[in-house]
């Protein structure tokens, strides 16, 4: 029960995101919107913001991090952790899976582990990892490991808000498996009033 409480968590991240940066306190509130170069929303596009200003993380922040398995799948398929968490593997399959990882930032393998077992690893470094089993080759999920609290998936229709930002210039970092950009992230410059502020960016994709 505790392991399937806690994949429902992973699922929510993105919304957890807003609620926690939404306590950073008054400030400049950001929408954005995430489109390909069809006019398309992208949903699970992670953004995140780097203030000039610099980023104030609440004490006792983080994100839920656990990435399960379940119908060969990892769930959610991309998640949002903050650097230096470790992040929960529970297996909810009938079948046993083995984790790894050959990306920079975490480079990593689990050994074959059974239904209703957890294993967790940490991710020290900010940055993207992709995640994959030894045993199913399909399966593929994504941890975005982030060094601000100002971090978010898009929902379907490709939006995501953060408030409680400071104003000035900020940086606008947007992520996606499939984005034509290096290390599938693109950047893009900003500047926030005191109050709410929009911004709707194109993200071309490959194929």
């Amino acid at each position: 029960m505790i392991a399937k409480l806690s994949i429902a968590a992973a699922a929510l991240s993105g919304a957890v995101a807003l609620a926690l940066s939404a306590q950073a306190g008054p400030g400049s509130t950001l929408a954005v919107q995430v489109k390909d170069a069809r006019g398309l929303p992208i949903k699970d596009a992670v953004v995140t913001i780097y203030p000039a200003a610099g980023v104030s993380v609440p004490k006792g922040f983080s994100w839920p991090n656990a990435m399960g398995q379940k119908d060969l799948a990892f769930v959610p398929g991309t998640l949002i952790v903050a650097k230096g968490s470790n992040v929960a593997f529970p297996n909810f399959d009938r079948v046993r899976h083995s984790v790894y990882s050959f990306s920079k930032p975490a480079k990593f393998e689990i050994n074959l582990y059974g239904s209703d077992q957890t294993r967790s690893q940490n991710f020290p470094i900010a940055g993207t990892v992709a995640v994959g089993c030894n045993i199913h080759d399909q399966m593929r999920g994504y941890i975005k490991v982030v060094d601000t609290p100002f971090a978010a998936k898009t929902d379907r229709e490709g939006r995501v808000r953060f408030d409680g930002l400071p104003a000035g210039g900020a940086k606008v970092r947007i992520w996606y498996p499939s984005a034509v950009a290096a290390d599938n992230e693109a950047e893009h410059a900003t500047s926030l009033n005191g109050g709410f502020n929009s911004r709707s960016v194109v993200l071309p994709l490959r194929g």
